[in-house]
């Protein structure tokens, strides 16, 4: 495969002015919405919040200084809207209260691709269409930002029917604060695609197997849960601090050469070439549709969620974690 040189936007390459005597409204209030909406203010930027009703979110916003107001009016007096609800009930609030006041030249800013890549989103082509990701909670996006620093983030342009969707695109991802740390340019099939590999294979589903199958291996040969709870799930945090501030190397650096060796001998023979494949697979039902379909395309998912999340809170790692918590020891 052609390996494309990575772009990358930072403070020096990007301006606020696109959103001068602009409005930019937020819809949703959530982990995200909160950060954004907090941050363009801070920036100096006009925003507008739009809820669909007076539930938590609204109580929150009040006590941030906003005036939350319906999404429909919000949409209507914005000129960048800002798309900051979970990508299930998106497409449904998109074409109810978004999408009649898509006057021309008005612009929509995604923080994940999904609606659009799959097409449940599909908006008219004389607005502008861009993605700004940053890859953080919202909370760490906040902080990052008071602490006068930034988290990364990835943005894309779908659709420039002005001709300057780029520079608005950059603008908000100045506005958060996340050009201070670097915004990479790329796709919204990429920043999808990767995205959802990304956590079904390694970061949610994978981790949390791997924790489970070393933790069941323990207990099963006779090991006392709670030793087997230290070794496998709570130690991963420090592991997973030292690749954060040092890499894979750094990590390795870091623990002792009995670690080292044990890991790089036996690791590879767990996480094989097997399981590749099985990523592979992942990897080849997120771009053929099958994934979006199983899930936003399937009218009992959410059934099936509950189904599946009962079985991790049932897991006897969940029962040890609680009683260790109680006990002060984590």
């Amino acid at each position: 495969m052609l390996r494309v040189c990575v772009k990358v936007y930072y403070d020096a390459d990007s301006s606020l002015d696109p959103l001068k005597d602009k409005t930019v409204a937020v819809i949703g209030y959530g982990s995200q919405g909160r950060a954004q909406a907090l941050n363009l203010r801070d920036s100096g930027v006009r925003v507008v919040v739009g809820l669909r009703g007076e539930g938590s979110s609204y109580g929150k916003a009040r006590a941030d200084g906003f005036e939350p107001v319906s999404i429909d009016d919000a949409a209507e007096s914005a000129d960048v809207i800002l798309l900051l609800i979970p990508d299930v009930p998106m497409p449904e609030v998109y074409r109810g209260h978004i999408e009649p006041h898509l006057r021309r030249g008005k612009t929509l800013v995604f923080a994940h691709g999904y609606n659009i890549h799959f097409g449940r989103i599909r908006p008219p082509p004389h607005v502008n269409v861009a993605l700004v990701a940053p890859k953080s909670p919202g909370p760490l996006l906040r902080q990052k930002f008071l602490d006068g620093r930034g988290v990364p983030a990835l943005v894309a342009v779908h659709n420039d029917a002005s001709g300057d969707a780029w520079k608005i695109a950059l603008a908000i991802a100045k506005g958060i604060g996340c050009t201070k740390a670097g915004v990479i340019e790329t796709t919204f099939a990429e920043e999808t695609e990767t995205d959802l590999l990304g956590e079904q294979a390694v970061l949610v589903g994978g981790v949390m197997e791997l924790i489970k199958k070393g933790f069941e291996v323990l207990v099963e040969n006779g090991y006392q849960p709670e030793l087997a709870y230290f070794e496998v799930c709570n130690e991963l945090k420090l592991i997973v601090d030292l690749i954060y501030s040092g890499g894979l190397t750094g990590m390795l650096r870091a623990v002792s050469d009995t670690a080292k060796y044990g890991g790089l001998t036996v690791g590879p023979k767990i996480i094989d070439e097997q399981v590749k494949e099985n990523m592979r697979r992942a990897l080849k039902s997120i771009k053929s549709g099958e994934f979006e379909r199983s899930w936003t395309g399937n009218p009992r998912a959410y059934e099936e969620l509950g189904r599946l999340m009962a079985a991790v809170e049932g897991h006897q790692i969940e029962s040890v974690g609680r009683s260790l918590r109680e006990k002060g020891l984590l």
